[in-house]
């Protein structure tokens, strides 16, 4: 039985890397003032954020239904099934769509909602194609893959409140109440909506709860599973490599007994919503061996 994996760019694996691990994408579309861009094809990190922070008008779509079944047609020649992972249904409709759309392949395509996105949606990935080399079918991957979707947390803490404003995260009075006070929100989702936990004064101070809050849902999973499962991917949207390397160190030092810990850039259509600057951290039991 061969089983192809493939994801939507949400999940923060870059077209090079795919082609190495032997994963497909399909690219969610970034539309700014009306132009339609991809993230790894005709916009790099570097324009995008310049775009943004020029205050130009953007937005993000789901993957087209068209490039999503193509690609599916295409590697049913060659496979005998499909296990795709979008992003999260709560967070988007193109999970809903994907799995109504399978319908029609009589269970060879198997549209997996585990409820992820970024470096938790990696993790899921990975994981999934760990498993399709081990043999297992469409879909068994995909019920593991559900069964582990919420034993995952993302933390993140945004510089400016205002692409959150944008995006109807936040009300536009508490983004100007917060411009003023400097106050920056951490926020948290295990695959739905983004959720206010905590806000506080400053960013260092933002940073340093976003890490306590980590740490206490790691006494959690440490609890019900064996810290060799737990990975911790540290996430940002950061201009300079120097920033990022600088934050990767930080989680580091705080998360000194998890060994399996990395960083990967927030994907452009999560960055349409954070803006520049902004710092997570994505706590995942994984089901792969290392």
């Amino acid at each position: 039985m061969k089983v192809a994996v493939m994801t939507d760019n949400n999940a923060g694996i870059k077209p090079d890397e795919a082609q190495k691990l032997g994963i497909y994408l399909v690219y969610t579309p970034i539309i700014i003032e009306g132009e339609v861009f991809y993230q790894g094809k005709n916009i790099t990190e570097e324009e995008f954020y310049q775009q943004l922070a020029g205050d130009k008008d953007m937005s993000t779509s789901m993957p087209a239904p068209g490039d999503v079944m193509d690609l599916w047609d295409k590697l049913l020649k060659e496979y005998d099934e499909v296990v795709y992972i979008p992003l999260s249904s709560g967070l988007s409709n193109s999970c809903h769509a994907a799995i109504q759309f399978a319908e029609d392949y009589e269970g060879k395509v198997q549209v997996v909602d585990d409820h992820r996105i970024s470096v938790t949606m990696r993790q899921s990935v990975l994981d999934a194609k760990w498993m399709a080399d081990q043999g297992k079918s469409a879909s068994e991957i995909k019920q593991a893959l559900e069964r582990n979707a919420y034993n995952s947390v993302i933390f993140l803490t945004v510089e400016d409140l205002k692409y959150l404003k944008k995006g109807g995260r936040v009300t536009p009075a508490a983004a100007a109440l917060g411009a003023v006070l400097n106050i920056k929100p951490v926020l948290t989702t295990v695959g739905g909506k983004f959720d206010a936990i905590e806000k506080v004064r400053g960013m260092k101070k933002s940073v340093s709860k976003l890490l306590d809050y980590s740490e206490e849902y790691m006494k959690q999973l440490k609890a019900e599973h064996n810290i060799e499962k737990i990975r911790i991917g540290a996430a940002g949207s950061f201009r300079k490599q120097e920033d990022a390397d600088a934050w990767l160190n930080q989680v580091k030092e705080r998360f000194s007994d998890v060994t399996d810990i990395y960083y990967d850039p927030l994907s452009l259509v999560v960055g349409t919503h954070t803006g520049p600057e902004a710092v997570g951290i994505g706590v995942s039991v994984i089901l792969r061996d290392k």
